[in-house]
């Protein structure tokens, strides 16, 4: 079975944000759960697993959550809470997909496929974060509130700090890095906002604090640029030549 989850962490790693736009649907009603036959859990286990496989993930949903319903406790309860999981993510469900996550993580705290559930954790937020939309078309969209990308950074590193060898790790350690530069641009675009509403010392705290938080970033540069400017304009010129300094120095490396 954890092969099968390996796959399916694949394709989601490939990409599939698209189809959460198109497929986007909330959670089954009670007559969905009804509607479904009375099979046993592993007849109904198979009938979700052969749907979910296939793309079917509003089905899918139905069918895991019957049989979540049914057999609360039965032998693939923790199995169809990650695949749940996958499901809500992939349709675009991410209230519910995180719903489900801090449920098995509440109830699992030692399970061996933590370590997924923290990394689809992160994912979600990461979807939830996301105007798909607007992004495909090329929206700026950095100065939305980063409450989301923040959890997001918070989820995968912890997968990474707590699971060091996960095979989860490599690609949660490329998404911190996105992450890191997304939070960064989002601090330097309100800095940008103060600046040109000469609220210079907010400008340069914001600065500040993407040299103090987010020194990993590409944005360093920027935000020391921002510190410079920012504290000329307040007549503050020993703070500006050591930004000026620090920028500098930052480039020759």
């Amino acid at each position: 079975m954890i092969k099968t989850l390996g796959k399916r962490a694949v394709s989601v790693i490939i990409g599939a944000s698209v189809l959460g736009l198109a497929a986007c649907s909330s959670a089954p009603e009670q007559d969905d759960i009804e509607r479904v036959p009375n099979k046993s859990a592993q007849a109904l286990y198979e009938d979700a697993k052969q749907t979910l496989d296939s793309g079917l993930y509003s089905r899918a949903i139905e069918l895991l959550t019957a049989l979540d319903s049914r057999y609360p406790f039965g032998p693939y309860s923790r199995q169809v809470q990650m695949d749940l999981v996958y499901a809500h993510y992939q349709s675009g469900n991410t209230e519910q997909a995180l719903a489900t996550i801090d449920r098995f993580i509440r109830l699992n705290p030692n399970h061996k496929d933590l370590d997924y559930m923290y990394y689809m954790r992160g994912l979600v937020n990461i979807k939830a974060d996301k105007n798909a939309f607007q992004e495909y078309f090329g929206v700026d969209r950095a100065d939305r509130d980063a409450n989301r990308t923040r959890v997001a950074f918070q989820d995968l590193s912890t997968l990474v700090k707590r699971f060091p060898k996960s095979q989860y790790v490599p690609e949660a350690k490329k998404r911190l890095v996105w992450l890191l530069n997304k939070m960064a641009r989002y601090e330097l675009k309100v800095a940008e906002y103060y600046y040109e509403r000469e609220a210079y010392l907010a400008a340069a705290n914001r600065g500040k604090y993407v040299v103090e938080h987010y020194s990993q970033s590409t944005y360093l540069p920027q935000a020391l640029e921002m510190m410079e400017k920012s504290y000329k304009k307040l007549g503050l010129d020993d703070l500006a030549q050591n930004a000026k300094q620090v920028r500098e120095l930052n480039i020759k490396k």
